[in-house]
């Protein structure tokens, strides 16, 4: 069964199943050093939360921060914290008053988030269907756009997941959440223009990194940032491939703060150092 409208599935179907998967990962995450067994992994169930400095903006300015795996830290001028799928394993280290969440993995979502975020929006509807989320937080608007993804036995789960844009000082911010396939017109044309976006390279849970180029080019952002990579082979593996059509940048820090006015005139890769 196909992903979606003459989509391209990109990665490869996994003959695994999940426990296997899981105790592999876990296996790996053990023997792994430090700095690689902190970008966790699918089904991974240790938990620390990150400390954050929070910033403070001018009226024009977001700052996001890579708090590790799928989760960023959007912090907007009129100070409303994002947290993108948030779960148990890794926390921005502090409270935020929008929680989204993804659940083709338990590490992007959270069966019992904080009972202090005043907003937690699945990216899925646990009634079937698709889930619809649109509202305004201070100075910040959150939608989604629904995505499908593919179960451990090939087939596809319509509108399991989300992209999830957030719009703030007229800057649009779009998570690709664990996205399994290319993305339609109509896909395109309800995510609109987007100015930054979070985009997953693993290239095997998620969709393959040729495909992920794809939907890059189509979504045509200035700004690229990488998440959900174990380890660094995994990262320069895509850094390679993007290289081959735009600039890449280290930034050299988990944070970056980011204008309309200061988006670089050409699209690039920005990469953000894991914590």
């Amino acid at each position: 069964m196909p992903l979606g409208s003459g989509q391209i599935r990109g990665g490869r179907t996994m003959a695994l199943s999940s426990r296997l998967r899981r105790l592999a990962c876990a296996l790996a995450l053990v023997l792994a050093p430090p700095a690689l067994a902190a970008q966790g992994c699918p089904g991974a169930v240790a938990s620390r939360s990150l400390p954050i400095r929070l910033a403070s903006l001018s009226a024009s300015e977001v700052r996001i921060t890579f708090v590790g795996h799928a989760t960023f830290l959007v912090e907007t001028p009129g100070g409303v914290r994002i947290a993108t799928d948030y779960n148990d394993y890794v926390r921005p280290g502090v409270t935020p008053e929008v929680a989204t969440m993804n659940k083709a993995h338990s590490t992007h979502f959270s069966a019992a988030p904080d009972p202090a975020i005043a907003h937690v929006l699945r990216g899925w509807d646990p009634n079937g269907g698709a889930a619809r989320h649109d509202l305004q937080v201070g100075d910040a608007r959150i939608r989604n756009v629904p995505t499908n993804i593919r179960d451990y036995a090939g087939a596809t789960e319509y509108d399991g997941n989300s992209i999830f844009v957030v719009e703030v000082a007229d800057l649009c911010i779009a998570h690709l959440g664990h996205l399994h396939h290319t993305l339609t017109p109509e896909h395109l044309r309800a995510l609109g223009r987007i100015d930054v976006v979070l985009v997953p390279v693993d290239g095997s849970y998620t969709l393959g990194q040729d495909g992920m180029i794809e939907v890059l080019a189509a979504l045509n952002a200035p700004v690229m940032i990488p998440m959900h990579f174990f380890g660094q082979a995994t990262l320069q593996r895509f850094l390679a491939k993007a290289a081959e059509r735009w600039p890449v940048e280290q930034a050299g820090t988990a944070s970056v703060t980011l204008t309309r006015d200061g988006l670089p005139s050409r699209p690039k890769v920005l990469v953000l150092q894991g914590r």
